[in-house]
């Protein structure tokens, strides 16, 4: 053997042992990668009923939200309703109301003056006579 056959054996030798040094973390890694892909799979086969789901939910949000919509429209036209026909009633009632209103206090105040006169003239008269 020759110096140089000495030398590409001492070369192939170390490559072995280089080969064999990187084998173990090349292993390793592929070994993570595929704990990796597992996890990816698992997640995606989760997520696409997940996915199928939330847009069920979302259009049945829609569908009430519509009804929702149509309530508080009907609601609306209610208190428009409510609001001519309590103008109307005001109107058509509030007038002749205060006109008895304020008659009616009228004769109180006017009886209720009588009461005071006679009440003040009998008691000048009583106190004339004692």
């Amino acid at each position: 053997m020759s110096v140089g056959d000495v030398a590409g054996l001492v070369a192939a030798l170390a490559f072995v042992v280089l080969v064999a040094l990187l084998a173990r973390p090349i292993l390793k890694l592929g070994a993570v990668l595929d704990e990796a892909r597992t996890a990816i799979k698992g997640v995606s086969d989760s997520t696409v009923p997940l996915i199928a789901e939330v847009t069920t939910t979302v259009g049945q949000a829609n569908e009430q939200m519509e009804k929702i919509d149509t309530i508080t429209t009907n609601a609306a036209q209610v208190t428009t309703n409510v609001s001519a026909l309590t103008a109307l009633f005001a109107a058509t009632v509030g007038s002749p109301v205060v006109r008895v209103a304020a008659f009616t206090y009228g004769v109180r105040q006017a009886v209720a003056g009588r009461r005071t006169g006679a009440g003040k003239a009998g008691r000048r008269a009583g106190r004339a006579a004692v």
